[in-house]
């Protein structure tokens, strides 16, 4: 292991790291301009208490906490890594929970899960997280939507002024003084008859969604 990795991994850097990582995001929030498309679909859910399923790519991961407009936090499913214990350290700071996905297994512990989702509580999944493909829905939001009965809500951000890192996500950076839109999309029910064999086909349609998303925040930025 290099020096470099084993800094990554270690406890002290990752929250020295998070910090900085908190202070960069409130700056571009304070200077930046942040706007919402078909809002009322989320809030249809917040002030009638119904849970749901928030579905986002993995890059957009920085700014998703400002699409939270709800009291009640986002639990958000975060990797066992040290990629993923660094974003949950900033999502800490930014008012969200947690879950922790086995670094080594690759598996979420279901339980806590529908236990949220059962107590009328949200949930934030990168469907193609932890590791990739980038931008390909994995199997595991469909089952665990179909399993718990609540639908899923896509979401995608794009900002008037930005970068990517160099990374298996592109990880997308957003400068300060941006124009930002978080566009929203219908919500996503998956029949709790489903079979294994028609999964797939829910999967291309979050993915489409998810990406529909982010065009229609690029199409309001470019008004």
């Amino acid at each position: 292991m290099t020096i470099k990795k084993k800094l990554v991994k270690n406890f002290i850097v990752q929250n020295i790291l998070g910090i900085l990582g908190f202070i960069y995001i409130c700056i571009v929030r304070i200077t930046s301009q942040i706007n919402h498309k078909n809002k009322s679909i989320p809030e249809y859910f917040w002030k009638n208490k119904k849970p749901f399923i928030l579905a986002f790519w993995h890059n957009q991961l920085l700014m998703i906490s400002f699409s939270w407009k709800k009291n009640k936090k986002l639990n958000i499913l975060a990797s066992g890594h040290s990629d993923g214990q660094f974003g949950a350290i900033i999502a800490k700071y930014l008012g969200s929970n947690t879950l922790t996905i086995s670094a080594k297994k690759r598996k979420v512990n279901i339980r806590p899960i529908f236990d949220l989702l059962n107590n009328n509580n949200y949930i934030g999944i990168t469907p193609d997280g932890p590791r990739g493909p980038k931008e390909k829905v994995s199997d595991g939001v469909i089952k665990i939507a179909k399993k718990s009965n609540v639908p899923i809500i896509p979401v995608g951000f794009w900002s008037s002024r930005n970068f990517t890192l160099n990374s298996w996500d592109s990880f997308l950076i957003t400068y300060p003084f941006s124009k930002c839109v978080f566009a929203w999309s219908e919500p996503i029910l998956i029949p709790n008859n489903l079979s294994d064999e028609e999964i797939p086909k829910f999967q291309l349609l979050l993915e489409n969604k998810i990406n529909d998303c982010i065009q229609s925040a690029k199409l309001d930025l470019s008004v």
